[in-house]
């Protein structure tokens, strides 16, 4: 019987792939990653459709999961390396003017590394590792490489968020929800009596406001138009991303809506403009990984996601070296956004990603 550690969050996702993999016989551990550090401000505000956040109702929620399902459960203390690599990466993004997704540094480095190495320190022994997320691993035979595949369930695929994953997490990762519908799994987890049936989804990585996260000084700024003329003044490039519309405190001088079309770190500036100058055809994205094949020597065909919920665009990406590569888009695309990531795709297969530079 293969033993499988199942990464549990508290979340119907998470506790509906545990199930399965027991009901289909194999000997199933649980383990949460406890990412919260006492140190950050309390949110006032806390919303509970948040990875981040206090940990107690997450926590007594797992346990009642793992009780449930009548398999051991680890809480395993993740929250030095999340600090090192996620919030680091969050605030160091944000200070050069950039717009990050810690949720894609998360799953690569803490979910599917920090978590999996933290239970084998405790002694846990292991086959495979699996969690709720929305995807699908299949191995082509012809390459003799895994490929990371959408999932069935379009609108709750996660690739994008799981494109620098290696070959390595892939051959030791299991998808159980990967051909399931949401519908499905929130009926299965209701049909057993899963007490979190009818949880929300998480919809953000905090709780609360990003600035408890940050903790900037005030650095106030000029917002200028593409001519370099000051319109009004802003109190934090972070408090910025491109496309932004409301809430820039700008009040006449123009007829057409401003948004926001670039942030100038160096000169602590905002940059706003018509709506037709958030739109471009091509971006170069860096720290790109090459999930599901090897590295192209040449230019190829594919379709491109430059944020989670945006509709893939035909482009081509032409490989500047192993790291980088250009893409040219067929169609103007809106709100390109530095510090986000450009996730590549032929088909169902995640072919790779980088982040826009």
């Amino acid at each position: 019987m293969k033993k499988i550690l199942v990464g549990l969050s508290g979340g119907v996702d998470s506790a509906v792939a545990a199930y399965l993999l027991k009901k289909q016989g194999f000997d199933i551990t649980g383990a949460m990653m406890s990412i919260w550090d006492n140190s950050y401000p309390k949110p006032k505000n806390k919303r509970i459709d948040a990875c981040l956040g206090p940990e107690e109702e997450d926590i007594e929620s797992v346990k009642k999961i793992a009780d449930f399902l009548e398999i051991p459960l680890y809480i395993l203390d993740c929250r030095e390396e999340y600090k090192k690599v996620v919030i680091e990466n969050f605030r160091n993004e944000y200070k050069q003017g950039r717009t990050p997704n810690p949720c894609i540094w998360c799953n690569t480095y803490i979910k599917f590394g920090v978590l999996p190495t933290a239970a084998k320190k405790n002694g846990l022994i292991f086959d495979k590792f699996a969690t709720g997320h929305y995807a699908n691993i299949k191995f082509d035979n012809s390459t003799n490489m895994y490929h990371l595949c959408r999932a069935f369930d379009e609108t709750k695929d996660q690739t994008y968020f799981l494109y620098r994953l290696n070959q390595k997490i892939l051959s030791e990762t299991i998808f159980p929800l990967g051909e399931l519908k949401k519908e499905n799994v929130r009926d299965i987890a209701k049909e057993i009596g899963l007490s979190v049936a009818q949880k929300p989804d998480s919809q953000d990585f905090y709780c609360g406001d990003y600035n408890d996260i940050l903790q900037f000084p005030v650095s106030s700024g000029d917002i200028i138009n593409k001519n370099g003329e000051v319109l009004g003044k802003h109190n934090g490039i972070w408090n910025y991303t491109i496309g932004k519309r409301k809430g820039l405190g700008l009040s006449g001088g123009t007829k057409e809506p401003l948004y926001v079309i670039n942030i100038l770190a160096k000169k602590n500036a905002i940059v706003v403009g018509a709506k037709e100058d958030l739109y471009s055809k091509s971006l170069v994205a860096t720290k790109v990984a090459w999930v599901s094949i090897p590295v192209p020597t040449q230019t190829i065909e594919a379709t491109v996601k430059i944020r989670q919920q945006h509709k893939p665009a035909k482009a081509n990406i032409t490989p500047i070296d192993n790291i980088s590569a250009k893409i040219e888009f067929e169609k103007e695309q809106m709100s390109i956004t530095s510090g986000q990531s450009a996730v590549f795709y032929k088909n169902d297969i995640v072919l790779g990603g980088g982040i826009i530079f």
